[in-house]
């Protein structure tokens, strides 16, 4: 499982605001406020991966839980915050795994799939409210629409740029940096088809599997084949006695079977 993003001392990418402010009727800040909150959140969440966003309604979300809708209207104004909510902090995570420290020294390719590993690893971690933006694209309001594609162009733009840095030291082999970057990015996306957490894989071994399946999308070369080769050693090396004779002197070899080839 990718590692928690570490502490940094200044982002290369300003942070985007939330488009969801949950509150409801509540004015104040209270001790247990955020608990009451989260339970509301994994009660809802279960019934919209259940049910869908359309299907779904506050009444349901109040027998779950078993309280009274004024308890729920409290913290949240109505379902669409509650949906809203519970799909921003998947899409936060994910979206800013590339945030990096300003003074990190690694290059360009280790960033990279890095943020690829994190990527993968809070998708997984955020199911199945990491994948609602997928299946119920018509649920939001246009200032989450906004939001998300704000951070999300802030996302690729930080990718696109580490891809191109990895290319030019050699550790990529791609042609165009953005449908090379969609293209990984899409494997964990399109993870809502198919993924279940008690599957063949557990999320560990996902996680690794995808990072590794992203990596060759991006062209990822080997250290063998980042590392001088044997041949290029040799032709670097001093010249034999035979290579300083005069061409008179030298002996005549074979030629080779290109250089016969019709």
């Amino acid at each position: 499982m990718a590692t928690a993003p570490r502490k940094t001392k200044k982002s290369l990418a300003p942070a985007v605001a939330a488009p969801v402010a949950p509150r409801g009727r509540q004015k104040l800040q209270t001790a247990g406020s955020d608990e009451k909150r989260e339970r509301i959140l994994k009660a809802a969440e279960a019934l919209f991966d259940r049910y869908g966003y359309a299907s779904t309604t506050i009444e349901q979300i109040v027998q779950a839980l078993g309280v009274t809708k004024p308890f729920v209207y409290y913290y949240f104004r109505n379902k669409q915050e509650i949906f809203e909510t519970l799909c921003w902090a998947p899409t936060e995570a994910c979206f800013t795994v590339l945030d990096f420290a300003a003074d990190d020294p690694r290059p360009a390719h280790e960033k990279a799939i890095d943020g690829l590993q994190r990527l993968i690893a809070a998708t997984i971690a955020h199911y199945p409210a990491g994948f609602f933006p997928y299946r119920e694209p018509q649920a939001f309001s246009p200032a989450y629409l906004k939001a998300s594609r704000d951070v999300a162009q802030q996302f690729y733009q930080q990718f696109c740029t580490l891809l191109e840095e990895g290319r030019a030291s050699g550790h990529f082999d791609f042609r165009d940096a953005r449908i090379t970057a969609q293209a990984a990015c899409s494997l964990p996306g399109f993870l809502y088809n198919w993924y279940q957490p008690n599957g063949k894989l557990g999320p560990a071994e996902m996680v690794v599997e995808l990072t590794d399946l992203a990596s060759r999308v991006l062209g990822l070369r080997s250290s063998a084949a980042l590392a001088p080769t044997s041949s290029h050693k040799r032709s670097t090396s001093k010249p034999s006695p035979a290579a300083k004779e005069p061409p008179s002197k030298r002996r005549k070899s074979a030629p080779s079977p290109s250089s016969t080839a019709a």
